[in-house]
């Protein structure tokens, strides 16, 4: 966890992040009106957002937050990616991103059917399935995915899961992170999110269920028995006034993400330990959440993920090495140049408020 010794150490897991949020550390401007609840914080702020994505600004995102992650030490990047207008090829942006800056990563693309119905829905899970059938790099990794289950059809959840059982491939899901998701399943006559999952579809062994904050111990021990992985995003839970999950203390298979938030795994840690503490977590328990993520990272790439090690020097990452490659030499990208990316993070941030204003 934070607070590790000067030396080398195991590579950082973000277990489920948003490289499309990237750019919303420079500016992005307050909702108006200000949201109330978790669905109008989605509503006025992320479904706008990701709206408003083209192709320039969805790399220009991807390529600040994959360079920020590194220089903190996270050497695979589990991500969730969305842009409903530009769909098609977004994740070829994404891997050319990180294959070229030399992070590990687990792409997909959210398939819902919030902005444009089923057609929206089919076009996500096409892009997921061009992905994985195009992928040749050993670095990163395909996986089919969801939005949330309140965001599509019981049509769709039967699709993506027939998907998944015709590529091989996982299930990437933000599942009951706020009680709005779990009402939904049940209106529709489900016991929970898991329950609508699991009733219309086999949900593949090694799936992610991003959050979980609501799903309860006895939905929780039954996720882990199938062999499903949780991720714990402590940061965007407390901004989202979505709860803590008390449930996850005797939890093993529960990594932990940013869910968008900056792409600084240190801090999410420290973040993690004192909401844990104060909601009479163990600081043991706590700990299980990084070596999780690591062996979330090893059931895609195998034994290869032992060969990714940070170099510490203080709390600065002086190196980073990724399957034996160096990508991070004396605090600096081997691959690209932060400064640059940062000023062309910058540059592109001013444009995306501007096209938020017609989202």
């Amino acid at each position: 966890m934070s607070g590790i010794k000067s030396g080398s150490h195991p590579g950082r897991v973000n277990a489920h992040t948003h490289l499309y949020s990237g750019l919303a550390p420079f500016g992005m401007p307050a909702p108006s009106p200000t949201p109330e609840n978790f669905v109008q914080i989605l509503e006025r702020v992320w479904w706008r957002l990701d709206r408003a994505l083209d192709e320039d600004l969805l790399r220009a995102s991807a390529e600040y937050y994959v360079a920020a992650a590194l220089l903190k030490g996270t050497t695979t990047l589990v991500d969730h990616h969305e842009s409903p207008h530009f769909i098609a090829g977004s994740l070829g942006v994404i891997a050319e991103v990180c294959e070229r800056l030399g992070v590990r990563a687990i792409l997909c693309y959210g398939a819902t059917e919030r902005n444009f119905g089923a057609d929206e829905a089919l076009a996500g899970l096409a892009e997921c399935e061009r992905f994985i059938a195009a992928n040749t790099s050993p670095r990163l990794r395909g996986m089919v995915g969801l939005h949330a289950s309140f965001t599509v059809s019981d049509e769709t959840i039967a699709r993506t899961l027939s998907l998944c059982q015709r590529l091989g491939a996982r299930l990437h899901i933000h599942l009951a992170e706020d009680l709005a998701d779990v009402e939904d399943a049940r209106q529709r006559g489900y016991a929970n999110p898991l329950d609508r999952l699991e009733r219309l579809g086999n949900v593949p062994v090694g799936s992610i269920l991003a959050h979980g904050i609501h799903v309860g111990a006895d939905v929780m021990h039954h996720a882990e028995e199938e062999g499903y992985f949780f991720v714990q995003n402590p940061r965007s839970n407390d901004g989202n006034g979505v709860g803590y999950p008390a449930h996850f203390r005797d939890a093993k298979n529960v990594a932990l993400g940013t869910d968008g938030y900056p792409a600084d795994m240190p801090e999410e840690e420290r973040f993690l330990l004192a909401a844990a503490a104060g909601h009479g977590d163990s600081e043991a328990a706590a700990g299980k959440r990084c070596a999780a993520g690591r062996a979330l990272s090893r059931s895609f790439f195998g034994t290869d993920v032992h060969d990714d090690r940070i170099v510490l020097r203080g709390d600065v990452v002086e190196d980073v090495i990724i399957g034996g490659k160096q990508v991070v030499q004396g605090g600096r990208l081997v691959y690209g140049d932060f400064a640059d990316i940062e000023a062309r993070a910058k540059s592109a941030a001013g444009e995306l408020w501007k096209r938020m204003g017609a989202f």
